[in-house]
């Protein structure tokens, strides 16, 4: 999945500064070296549900500024899910619930977390995690992941098809 769009439309939209202290932050560098989904970064899947969540939260009046940082920081942690499941002892949690809180952990060393913002980050997986969401804007940002998730997954398998198939 390519970039949203460039840095001078996300200033137009008025998307930029909800994030523009914490995106070049050295945290989220790390981010850029991590597969995700198998066909994009960490980085660009949280920019894909930062940028999308801020939309949709937008469109509906709600906390746009909190989807956006929540988005942005919502998948903050550093080890391979792969590793993490085939490494995991009975007993421990499922990296669905583990990841949610080390990024919630990790997002408030870096920045400031407002109470909506810690919501979207600690239950993003919900329904996977318990309790449920609190807040209208917790509920799109898991839809978002969702919906983000399948598109870095699905597209670049469809577009391989459909090369392959033209090919033929």
């Amino acid at each position: 999945m390519k970039a949203i769009c460039s840095k001078k439309e996300l200033v137009l939209s008025n998307y930029y500064p909800c994030i523009s202290d914490i995106i070049e932050q050295p945290q989220l560098d790390k981010l850029k070296n991590i597969t995700h989904h198998i066909h994009t970064t960490r980085y660009q899947h949280c920019v894909n549900v930062s940028y999308y969540s801020y939309l949709i939260c937008k469109k509906f009046r709600l906390d746009a500024r909190s989807a956006a940082r929540a988005g942005l920081l919502h998948d903050l942690f550093y080890y391979d899910r792969k590793e993490y499941n085939s490494e995991k002892q009975k007993g421990q949690p499922s990296h669905s619930l583990m990841h949610a809180k080390l990024a919630l952990k990790n997002a408030s060393e870096m920045t400031d977390i407002n109470p909506i913002e810690k919501d979207m980050i600690e239950n993003h997986m919900w329904p996977v995690t318990r309790p449920k969401p609190k807040y209208k804007e917790t509920y799109i940002i898991t839809i978002i992941d969702k919906y983000c998730a399948v598109l870095e997954f699905c597209v670049p398998k469809i577009s391989s098809i459909k090369s392959h198939l033209t090919k033929v």
